[in-house]
């Protein structure tokens, strides 16, 4: 499963908002909530957000094993 908890204290880290993702990246409020929720995102969205905050993609997301 991939998690996005890693973006979240990234933008915090950084003084950046959800807000700010909209607005100066281009990032839509659907997306945000697909980003909350760990759903599925393109990448370029990703693309967008290392882009932006500067950062690699471990400051955006990290994988975590399903347990079946």
């Amino acid at each position: 499963m991939i998690v996005f908890d890693p973006l979240w204290e990234t933008l915090k880290r950084t003084g950046k908002s959800t807000y700010w993702l909209r607005e100066t990246c281009g990032i839509d409020s659907k997306t945000i909530r697909r980003l909350k929720a760990n759903e599925n995102v393109e990448t370029k969205t990703l693309d967008k957000l290392c882009t932006a905050l500067d950062c690699d993609l471990s400051d955006v997301l990290f994988y975590r094993k399903d347990e079946a």
